[in-house]
């Protein structure tokens, strides 16, 4: 998903109230700044929907609960606000207030990664996402190719990294306890190398 830039700053209270009147449109904030996320790709889609399904049947009857791209999250540490693909907690969820929108206390967090905004999810917004104290892994996920690149936070807080491939492997989620299918991730994707590629955008 694209970010668009605007340059009109903003207390965290004026983000919140043009964020939940706005119809359509979702947008990240981080000092000050609101970044307008435009609507990703139809096979970015259909990742991001296999995944809350999968997140969704393996979670049933479980004390994890997951969330999809709905649920805002926020970085208390930086004042970071996002919406991750997929996100899930494990603990008595803490939100900011009581529009119980804001997430502040994810255990794991989901990216389906796009051309534009793949060095996005891997660079800085990690480095946010790193700042969550709750957080015990962080999943990055390709829309060409079956793979899932699992980062996973051990107890001296390095992280550490583990990757599923292809379409029969399994990705064991250890701050969950369940396994995820990487077939049911990319049921009905396209993923052969002459599928049609996503047009060229610009990149903020």
């Amino acid at each position: 998903m694209a970010l668009a830039q605007t340059t009109h700053r903003l207390s965290e209270a004026e983000y919140l109230a043009l964020e939940r009147a706005a119809v359509g449109v979702k947008s990240e904030f981080c000092d000050g700044e609101m970044f307008a996320m435009s609507g990703g790709t139809r096979w970015h889609s259909m990742v991001g929907t296999n995944l809350t399904r999968e997140f969704g049947n393996k979670l049933r009857h479980h004390r994890c609960q997951p969330y999809n791209a709905e649920l805002r999250v926020k970085v208390e540490a930086t004042g970071l606000f996002t919406y991750p693909d997929l996100s899930v907690v494990c603990d008595e969820p803490r939100l900011l207030d009581d529009e119980m929108d804001t997430l502040l206390n994810p255990t794991l967090i989901v990216e389906v990664l796009s051309d534009s905004t793949e060095s996005y999810d891997r660079g800085k917004k990690f480095e946010h996402y790193r700042q969550i104290p709750s957080l015990h892994e962080y999943l990055l996920v390709s829309q060409y190719e079956a793979r899932i690149e699992q980062f996973i936070r051990q107890p001296n807080n390095e992280w550490l990294l583990r990757e599923a491939v292809g379409l029969n492997a399994t990705l064991e989620l250890p701050s969950l306890r369940i396994n995820i299918d990487l077939a049911e991730v990319y049921a009905n994707v396209d993923l052969s190398p002459n599928r049609p590629q996503n047009p060229p955008r610009r990149r903020f």
